[in-house]
């Protein structure tokens, strides 16, 4: 679409978009504010350099999409409860979010969105892997998508395929992580889910948290979430965004995955992340 009040610059064929030129710590008009949403909804994925926020400025950016949404395993700010930093250090050997995942799929209502704040970045890489799920569905056979039509997957907090959450906050000493006796929870979703405001149909799944099909067992499950895991993440349907201190991202869970890279061995990356309400997937 053209848009009146923004310069939206395409990141890849497939998603994403940088959108130059908004500063989020002031008020948005309506009208910058409606095409930044629906350059969320076109992009799946937006993108802000060069942004001064702190939490309770990112709050107020995150509330014009809609309520906060709370994550179950780490404590939030004490200034902004709302928010949490995800932080890597010098001698932390694991990221947080280093696998293709959408967030919170293992809760019954997952998020609508997240968006990050990047605080301190490494030298070089500490990027975010994309990928287009709806993009993913359109390119399946009929035949497979008459399949995947009312099946449902049991989706998982455990990580048990990565040894376990537990393990991995055990690993990454410097996130403050609560709840671990709660990473059992689970949660059920149709694999395919429509969106709810473009009404159109995504994959929905990953293999850490998607753990098997409804009345199936994980042993017959897993060779087609494999295959459908692996598919959702095609070069083809993917973008890349590189980081610099002060960058923004907010990206639509409802259809897409991402891919926290860690590939900055002793060297901090720390940014602020918070989550906005969505509704159960159908």
């Amino acid at each position: 679409m053209a848009y009146q009040t923004l310069d939206v610059e395409p990141l890849a064929g497939a998603m994403g978009a940088v959108i130059h030129g908004v500063d989020l710590s002031g008020e948005l008009s309506n009208q910058a504010f409606d095409e930044i949403h629906q350059a969320f909804l076109d992009h799946k994925a937006i993108f802000f350099h060069d942004q001064n926020l702190d939490p309770h400025q990112q709050i107020a950016f995150g509330r014009r999409f809609g309520p906060m949404g709370a994550y179950p395993f780490m404590e939030g700010l004490p200034e902004a409860p709302e928010t949490f930093e995800i932080l890597k250090t010098e001698d932390d050997k694991q990221n947080f979010g280093g696998a293709w995942h959408s967030d919170m799929s293992f809760t019954t209502i997952p998020p609508l969105g997240t968006m990050l704040y990047s605080l301190e970045m490494p030298e070089a890489g500490g990027d975010t892997l994309f990928a287009n799920t709806a993009l993913a569905y359109d390119a399946l056979s009929d035949g497979m998508k008459d399949m995947l039509d009312g099946l449902i997957g049991i989706y998982s907090a455990a990580l048990k395929s990565s040894g376990g959450r537990a393990k991995r906050f055990e690993v990454n000493k410097s996130m403050n992580a609560k709840n671990m006796d709660q990473v059992d929870m689970e949660a059920e979703h149709p694999i395919v889910r429509t969106h709810p405001e473009t009404g159109k149909k995504a994959l929905y799944l990953g293999k850490g948290h998607t753990v098997r099909f409804k009345d199936m067992t994980e042993a017959e499950s897993r060779p087609l979430i494999n295959f459908l895991s692996e598919h959702c993440v095609r070069p083809e349907f993917t973008c890349r965004f590189a980081w610099g201190v002060g960058s923004l991202a907010l990206w639509d869970n409802r259809c897409t995955l991402h891919f926290a890279v860690d590939d900055y061995p002793g060297q901090r990356r720390r940014m602020r992340r918070l989550t906005i309400e969505g509704d159960k997937p159908v």
